[in-house]
Formats: structure tokens, sequence, C-alpha cells
């Protein structure tokens, strides 16, 4: 008997096994097997050394570092962060078997390497642009980590150079590879499953609160203005930094933009809106801290976007008081024609055609969960609507680089899907208001609205493209 063959056909039928008990179906399951075989197969005829460099070695940074080094072919040369404590723990930990990797304050000098062929950008949201345009405008390919951007503004700058210069980019929403319930409920939703689309509910998360804090000195080995970068001078406080950057509007958008760019992408993709985006949106949510050294993202919020078909999607800190799918505060409900839904998050997909079963919990509450439902279970037909398929969202990027074939979330997909969670947060920040968007010019219909899409750069940092 071929060895060859047989330990294809136990490598085949573990990863069939491991997808039907994810609760996948098993005709998908099986084409997930045979996409997982192939790669599997491709990654055997990895030829030349790519060579990478880490910028921002926070705990995200050095996570997608570490997938990247678990892939044949890849070597870490350089790393880079205005922290010298995490560049030193970067080294000692992740690459203390690793030769010769240089280390960087600034992260141009890393990208001016000429023994360097791509970077990852880990850093905090507010430098994800500048980093990554220096890095293409100096020949380098990237994955940046998600939201994608600071501002609506800087996604045209970074995508107009990621064009220019063909670079392969790739943006860190890897719901878009893992996991694959992801892709199939799309494609469901995309071949008409659930009838037309009468909304989505996009469940994200509530912002956290904190403060007023304390000013403090500045930690040895940290580089606060350079840290600061484009936003405004403060003093340091420990809370504006590393995790918790997240909840100030200064660096960031809170959960939506850092949630939100999961789930709402995940809708863009589903409705088929890569390339567009909604028509309208407004808002409620809570009155968030003024004081000027508390976290200030909106704790609670609705925002509400139309579509030009109609379609509405419905994003929010938690699960809808009358919500048809009761049981998930993180994922994304799809509800079509005679309230038929499909759920999706990165634990299960269900559907309503499922059986009920008692799930034990606080209020008893029941769930859809292990039933069988036809409206997952059909095969789609031959002449479907079949999306891209990535099962690795690393390895996409790396055989990208190899093969200059687009990855499965460009520049331009990261921009529109960030863009929806942009105008959200905007709409937030303006009380609520209502305001019109033009996806084809990607500008609002009113001038408030429109002087949000940029911010003032400080510190003598510019967008230049």
């Amino acid at each position: 008997m071929d060895k060859g063959n047989l330990s294809r056909r136990g490598f085949f039928e573990r990863t069939l096994t491991g997808l039907v008990a994810s609760g996948l179906p098993l005709w998908y399951a099986k084409e997930m097997a045979e996409s997982r075989l192939q790669a599997a197969d491709d990654t055997k005829k990895v030829g030349d050394v790519i060579r990478i460099g880490l910028v921002g070695c926070g705990g995200q940074g050095r996570y997608v570092m570490r997938q990247a080094m678990s892939k044949k072919g890849v070597q870490v040369v350089a790393v880079c962060d205005v922290d010298r404590n995490r560049r030193e723990e970067t080294l000692a930990k992740d690459l203390k078997d690793v030769k010769g990797v240089k280390s960087f304050e600034d992260f141009r000098e890393l990208n001016d390497l000429k023994d360097l062929d791509a970077i990852i950008v880990g850093t905090v949201d507010h430098w994800h642009t500048l980093v990554s345009i220096d890095a293409m405008k100096k020949g380098k390919d990237v994955y940046c980590e998600k939201p994608l951007t600071l501002t609506i503004d800087e996604g045209k700058a970074l995508v107009k150079v990621a064009q220019e210069k063909k670079a392969i980019f790739q943006v860190g929403s890897q719901q878009r590879s893992t996991p694959p319930q992801f892709r199939l409920a799309c494609e469901l939703v995309r071949n008409g499953r659930l009838g037309k689309i009468r909304y989505i509910e996009a469940r994200i998360g509530a912002n956290d609160q904190g403060g007023p804090f304390k000013e403090s000195p500045v930690p040895d080995g940290l580089n606060w203005d350079f840290w600061q970068g484009q936003t405004p001078r403060v003093p340091y406080i420990r809370e504006r930094c590393h995790y918790t950057f997240r909840w100030w509007y200064e660096y960031s958008g809170g959960k939506m933009t850092d949630w939100g760019a999961h789930h709402l992408d995940t809708a863009q993709w589903g409705l088929g809106m890569d390339e567009s985006g909604p028509v309208a949106v407004e808002s409620i949510g809570s009155e968030p801290k003024r004081d000027p050294n508390s976290f200030n993202c909106h704790e609670r919020f609705l925002v509400t976007y139309t579509y030009a078909n109609g379609t509405k999607l419905l994003c929010s800190d938690r699960q809808l008081p009358n919500s048809l799918e009761p049981r998930h505060d993180n994922g994304v409900l799809f509800v079509g024609e005679d309230n038929k839904w499909i759920f999706v998050n990165r634990s299960l997909i269900e559907a309503s055609d499922q059986e009920e079963r008692p799930i034990a919990g606080k209020r008893g509450v029941k769930g859809r969960a292990g039933g069988p439902s036809k409206l997952l279970q059909e095969p789609l037909p031959k002449d479907a609507i079949r999306l891209y398929v990535s099962t690795d969202h690393m390895q996409n990027w790396l055989d990208g680089i190899r093969t200059r074939k687009p990855c499965i979330c460009t520049a331009e997909i990261g921009h529109r899907s960030v863009t929806v969670c942009h105008i959200g947060a905007i709409s937030l920040r303006l009380g609520g208001k209502k305001l019109t968007w033009d996806p084809v010019k990607e500008q609002f219909g009113q001038a408030e609205a429109n002087q949000m899409m940029s911010r003032p750069m400080h510190g003598g940092w510019k967008l230049e493209v």
C-alpha cells in the first residue's frame, strides 16, 4: 500500500472528523477537508524563504509573528517597538533560538532594511496606516492587524498606495479564513437560503468604562512621545497605553472598531458589499465620560445602518430585546424571509429550523443547537455562488507573497469594512444624528460628519501618499 496515500487519507479523515464535530454540515466539512489537504500539499512545495519583520511587540503582534514562524519558509529578521521592554521580551522569549534578529525603536529604520520582504503590523490602531504606507513605499508586503485604520481618509490613502505598489496586503480579519462557519454562513446567505435578507444583527459587546485615572511617570524604556505619534500630546496615563488604548477615541474606536471590524466585516461579506457599503446610519448610545483622564467610548450603543436595497444592519453592544435568537451576546445573525435565520460566531453556526433542546443556564433558556437543519445540511448546487477559500489566514498571506495572488482580505476590503465601523462611531460621537453616506464617493451628506473623516496630525507626522 502507498504510505503517502495512506498518510493523505489519514489527514483527510482526521480533518473531516474534527470539522463535523465542530458543528459543520457533512457536505461542507468534506469541502473544507479537501481544501486543507490541498493546502498541506502546496506547503510542501515552498521554495524561497520570506524574511519578515514585526512592528509592534504587544501580545497580538507576537501572536501573529508566531503564526508566521510556524510556517515553512519563514524567517524573522527584525522587530520594532517604542517600548524597549517589549522588544527585549520578544527577543528573549519568542526569538531566543533565532540568530541575528535586529531590534529597532523606529519603524522607518526597520522598513529600510534590504534583507526584508514583508512586515507584520501589530501596533496600536493609530499607527497602522503610517507604518503600512511607509513599508509599501519601500517595496514591502504587509500583514496589518485590524482595525485597518484610525480614520476613513487614512483608508483611502492606504488603498491608493497598496494599488500603486501592487503590494500583497492582508488585513488581520481572520474570520474570513477561520473558523470555517463564517464563510459557510455568508455563502448560504449569498445564495438565497434565507430569501431576501431583512436585517442583520452584529453583536460586539460593550465598551469598558473607567476613570478618571492618575497621571504617572513614563516607565523606563517607553518612548511615550513616539507612542503618541499623530495623536494630541497628553501626560502619561498607564490606561492610555498598551491594551487599554482601545477605550479612547483618540487612539481607536472602542468595540465599534475592535469586534466591529470582525462582525461588520462578516455582514459586508454576506451581503456582497465588499466594494460598497450602507447609504445611511443613525445611532443611540449612553453618554460617555467627558473627563479627559477617563475612557471616553460609549459604553452602550445601537447603531443602525441602511443599505440601498433596504436591508438593515444593527450593530449593538448586546443581543436585542426582541431578537429571534436570544442566547448569544457575540456573533452575527442574518434574518431573511418568514423569519428564517442563521446565527454564527466563533464557536458555532445555528439556524432557525433546528430542533430545540434544553440547555442548562441561569434562566433555563432553551437553545436550538444539536438538531438537524435543512437550511444548513442541504448542499449548495453546483452553480452556486462560492466565496474565496482560505483555510489559514497567515498561510494565505505567505502564499500571496510567493504567487502575487491577492489575499482574502485585501487593503480595499479591509478599508471598506472598517469604514462601516467608522461611520457608526462618527454617528455616535455626533449624538446619534442620522447621516447619509455615499459609498461610491465615500463621503457623508453632512459637512460636520465629513470633517470627522480625518483628524489633525500632531507631532510632525503627515499622511504622505
